[in-house]
């Protein structure tokens, strides 16, 4: 991560053009021998001065902590920060400024992320050794990661001719889980002829579950020879075997800023963060494997791990610092290989609990990219708002492949998924319709390509 810069600034600062001026009329005052003028700047110089100190007194004396009751949090959940601000200096402290930040797309929409009861914002003065207390709680109304600090102070002298600016405390990481609902009857299912799942209507034997035996045919491998039924009857046996089909999913999620209208965010995008996690905790719950492959960008990328000991200029130069960066320049996909197990399923939620819109891989290269990492023995799930001619060739390519793949479109409007469909349809692919959640809860009832 790049190091944010502070260009100087080709204008002085107020305090400096006080001083610079001050000590020009000064020297005036002294060639032309006016003593009284020489006087009052003489007065001038030393209030500036004093003031300078004074302010850089007081912004080294206020220290700050904090203490929050969560690292991760589910939606709806509240959680409390306590900050404690301490003057430890010699001197009272006329004022100060403290702010402790949020990010700021966690305040922006309505409703908010994250959305606060109580101050944290607050202008106070402090007495020597004095401890004040500053506390708000926090309702969690949106999944995400989220920085929750650091603490902005800023304090200067009593004529306004100073400002000095600190950042305090380290920032507080809190996770927020996606909400999951319950899916009944879910069942996806491979088109490849090994697996687990008994169905009734597959023309491919799966060699690790038998059935039964019967007598020998012309034609039958030596490996189908039940031979402990042939030595107990005299007669050559063969085995019999259940059709059946590998269950389980691998998720692709399209992630890409550019394939949601901004207009519907962020309700479509979380939408689909909410249908994946559902449909992982189904897969988990039928004991089924269940992995993820998405073209998102991971909050954590954004993390800010230098710049923080650069003095700051300016509240905004301070805001600039202390925040998380808006951009990451990562490219690499998020994978979560499939498997089965509560570990996955919690690897699954956790990335996508910090998965952000990015403009890195659009859908049709992510799958170039991460199909030889896609099992052969899992189906393929594609949640994307968005279908053109280069998403169905992508997709094709995964069917002519001998993946079962199932598209869920993330759209609102009927004709909107119908004209998505046609052109996946006439590919092979299998579609759904996600258009609200109440459809989560139903969408997969129907998903199976082959009944139990």
């Amino acid at each position: 991560m790049t190091e944010p810069e502070f260009q100087p600034t080709a204008k002085r600062t107020h305090a400096t053009s006080w001083l610079v001026g001050a000590g020009l009329i000064l020297l005036l005052a002294m060639i032309l021998q006016l003593g009284l003028l020489a006087y009052a700047m003489y007065a001038l110089l030393c209030v500036i001065l004093f003031s300078r100190w004074l302010a850089r007194q007081w912004i080294e004396s206020v220290s700050v902590t904090r203490e929050c009751s969560r690292d991760e949090c589910v939606i709806g959940d509240k959680f409390v920060v306590n900050l404690s601000i301490t003057n430890t200096g010699n001197w009272p402290v006329a004022w100060v400024l403290i702010e402790d930040l949020l990010p700021r797309r966690a305040v922006m929409f309505r409703p908010p992320a994250l959305a606060v009861s109580g101050r944290r914002i607050a202008l106070m003065m402090l007495r020597k050794n004095q401890t004040k207390f500053l506390n708000y709680s926090i309702t969690c109304n949106r999944r995400g990661y989220y920085q929750i600090g650091p603490t902005a102070i800023e304090t200067g002298d009593l004529f306004g001719l100073h400002r000095r600016y600190k950042v305090e405390t380290e920032p507080h990481f809190v996770t927020v889980f996606p909400e999951v609902k319950p899916i009944e009857n879910y069942n996806v299912a491979s088109r490849r002829p090994i697996g687990e799942i008994r169905i009734t209507h597959q023309l491919f034997e799966d060699p690790t579950r038998i059935a039964g035996v019967r007598r020998y045919q012309a034609g039958d491998p030596l490996n189908r020879v039940h031979w402990r039924a042939t030595a107990r009857t005299g007669i050559l046996h063969s085995k019999i075997y259940d059709p059946s089909s590998v269950a389980g999913a691998t998720l692709i999620v399209d992630f890409h800023a550019a394939s949601h209208d901004p207009k519907h965010e962020p309700v479509r995008s979380e939408l689909a963060i909410t249908a994946t996690a559902s449909i992982t905790n189904a897969l988990y719950e039928l004991q089924q494997q269940v992995g993820l492959v998405t073209n998102g960008r991971d909050a954590v990328d954004r993390i800010r791990t230098e710049g923080w000991s650069i003095p700051p200029r300016s509240r905004q130069a301070m805001r600039d610092v202390a925040t998380m960066q808006e951009r990451s320049e990562r490219l690499e996909p998020v994978v979560i290989p499939t498997d089965r197990g509560l570990a996955t399923r919690m690897q699954i939620i956790d990335a996508l609990a910090r998965l952000e819109l990015t403009d890195g891989l659009e859908l049709p290269a992510l799958i170039l990219e991460s199909a030889s990492r896609l099992p052969r023995d899992a189906s393929v799930v594609v949640i994307l708002p968005r279908v053109n001619e280069q998403v169905a060739v992508a997709l094709r390519s995964l069917v002519v492949r001998g993946y079962a793949v199932t598209a869920i479109i993330n759209v609102h409007e009927p004709i909107a998924f119908a004209d998505a469909s046609g052109p996946l349809l006439a590919a092979g692919v299998a579609t759904k319709h996600l258009f609200d959640e109440q459809s989560i809860t139903t969408i997969c009832q129907d998903f199976a390509l082959a009944k139990m």
